[in-house]
């Protein structure tokens, strides 16, 4: 299992970013979490298979209609212990 974490800047919050974001990893068999953070990025990690990841990370960058993606962030991390969901969190510093 692989785990990433995206750091996602642009016009991503208030514009259903994470619960498009967690469709989309669903839908895709990952596990894994999407919060805002108070600067204004959108923080995702998700965990599964490198082609699922690959598909994830297209969507990423494009987003649901209204977003509009400047820059993403990859972070290779070490494989957590999830559950097989995928949730929204609250809102962090990071």
């Amino acid at each position: 299992m692989i785990c990433l974490r995206y750091l996602i800047s642009g016009r991503v919050q208030g514009v259903f970013y994470r619960a498009s974001a967690q469709r989309q990893a669903i839908a895709l068999g990952l596990c894994g979490w999407v919060r805002n953070l108070t600067d204004g990025r959108v923080e995702l990690l998700a965990c599964g298979d490198s082609a699922a990841l690959n598909e994830l990370e297209k969507w990423l960058k494009i987003g649901p209609e209204y977003a509009k993606v400047s820059n993403i962030e990859i972070i290779t991390e070490n494989a957590e212990v999830l559950s097989e969901n995928f949730e929204i969190r609250a809102t962090s510093s990071l």
